[in-house]
């Protein structure tokens, strides 16, 4: 989910432990071919860039790049740090109230992933609205990252995190979201991204506010 999976300079945190070669190779890897494709899109649109063209970019074979990523869609769209909000989640105040919670990590997702990178944050949003193959293949991965949601709802609360309340919960929220940044790309990226998030959580927890006289 393209704000649910924002906070990627995270991972760089000094309290988090240091991944292995391996692990960083892996990472490198991910990041030229999504580094290639971004430049390939921009440079002559997302219909015309093809997987072939994306391996020789980024210096990779065609079989590298599926291996990473099983579509072209999955390019644009996956993160590798996906985890890291459910852990940021967790690290929370036992204490704090969920909607405290998740209001303080998503302004941080996009404090440091969004705003850190705002060309990216703005092509991936764009091609949402674009490409209805990326709008689709988004739907489809967001029950994976509802269970992530789950999962995390459920440590925190106690509940069961396959509750009926909590499935709900969960996939409103990235639903939410989801529109939330289709709602920014439609209108040109023009409103503050913290902003709109506000908003979209204040709807999920006090509902649709009444219509001002």
């Amino acid at each position: 989910m393209t704000l649910m999976t924002a906070a990627r300079s995270s991972l760089a945190s000094a309290d988090r432990p240091q991944l292995g070669l391996r692990e960083r190779k892996k990472i490198k890897t991910r990041e030229a071919i999504r580094t290639a494709t971004y430049a390939l899109v921009e440079e002559q649109g997302y219909e015309a860039t093809t997987i072939e063209q994306i391996a020789d970019r980024a210096e990779v074979s065609p079989s590298t790049v599926f291996r990473y990523f099983p579509t072209k869609e999955d390019i644009v769209l996956t993160d590798e740090y996906d985890p890291l909000l459910a852990e940021d989640l967790r690290a929370r105040p036992a204490d704090e109230p969920w909607s405290k919670s998740i209001r303080h990590v998503m302004r941080e997702a996009i404090r440091t992933g969004v705003e850190g990178d705002m060309e990216v944050a703005r092509l991936r949003t764009r091609l949402m609205v674009e490409v209805p193959a990326v709008r689709s293949r988004m739907m489809e991965s967001m029950s994976v990252t509802g269970r992530m949601l789950c999962t995390a709802i459920g440590e925190r609360t106690g509940r069961d995190p396959d509750s009926l309340e909590v499935r709900i919960y969960a996939m409103s929220l990235i639903g939410g979201l989801m529109e939330t940044s289709l709602y920014w790309a439609e209108r040109g990226h023009q409103d503050d991204l913290t902003s709109l998030v506000d908003r979209t959580l204040d709807v999920l927890e006090h509902g649709l506010p009444r219509e001002r006289p």
